[in-house]
Formats: structure tokens, sequence, C-alpha cells
């Protein structure tokens, strides 16, 4: 069982859930589903805080460089807020380490927002400026929008 989750993990999948179906429990491959299961929660992990440094990054971009707000920002933002609702909404145990998670994405959010745009770390608050709530808002953005 050891070579086929090395080798074929499609096959390997579906053996194991034929094994849970039929209730061969004793047959299982433990320590890799047990790997496997770890793995998908840090995966949800890491998509929660990726949706939220996305969305941060470009409501700080909009904020400190309203000369160069345009339609795909403001569409990223909208899009990675969803995101994020939807990650939550399907993972709702993650609430519980929202505040670690948004603290990250934040952090990352300003890092990548000092590379894109060319400002000073200093230019952007130290800590996030906008609470998760006001960030899930519809239409929330931290100055007026460009105008077409």
């Amino acid at each position: 069982m050891e070579n086929l989750y090395k080798t074929d993990f499609y096959s390997w999948i579906q053996q194991q859930t034929k094994l849970l179906k039929t209730g061969r429990f004793n047959e299982l491959d433990i320590n890799n589903l047990i790997e496997e299961m770890e793995s998908m929660g840090s995966s949800e992990r890491h998509s929660l805080t990726s949706h939220m440094m996305q969305l941060l990054m470009h409501l700080l971009k909009w904020q400190h460089q309203p000369e160069r707000q345009s339609r795909s920002w403001q569409d990223s933002i909208i899009n990675h807020r969803f995101q994020t609702g939807i990650t939550l909404a399907n993972n709702p145990g993650l609430k519980q380490h929202l505040p670690e998670l948004y603290s990250k994405a934040y952090r990352q959010a300003v890092a990548l927002a000092v590379k894109q745009t060319g400002l000073l770390k200093k230019t952007f608050p130290s800590d996030c400026p906008w609470t998760f709530d006001q960030i899930m808002e519809d239409g929330f953005l931290p100055c007026p929008p460009f105008e077409d």
C-alpha cells in the first residue's frame, strides 16, 4: 500500500475509499491517511490566509495609490472577498483561528504591497486599519472609487 501511495496517488485514494466504504478498516493505510488529512486542514488554512492577503493587499494599494485605481483592482477585491467568505462558510472551524490568520495575512499583504507599489514599508500602518468585518462588507473600499 505504501508503494501505491508513492507511485499512484489517485489509485491509492480510490483504494482507501473502497476500504472505508466496505468497512475493511484493518486494511487501511492509516499513517498516510493521517498525513493526508492533516495536509487537507493545512491547505484550507493556507487558502483562507491567501485570499485575505490578496484582499488586504488590494485594499492597501487602493488607499495608498488612488491615482492607479482600476477596475481590475476592484474586481480582485470583490473576488477575494467572495473567496474568503466561501472558504469560511465551508470550514467554520477556521473561525477560531481568524485573528491569527488575519494578522498573518495583513503582514503578507504589506510585504506584497511594498513590492508592487514601490512605496516604503513605513507608508503602511503596522497594524491592519480595518476589522475583518469591515473588509468583508459588500462595497467596502477605504476611499472613494475611481471615476470612469
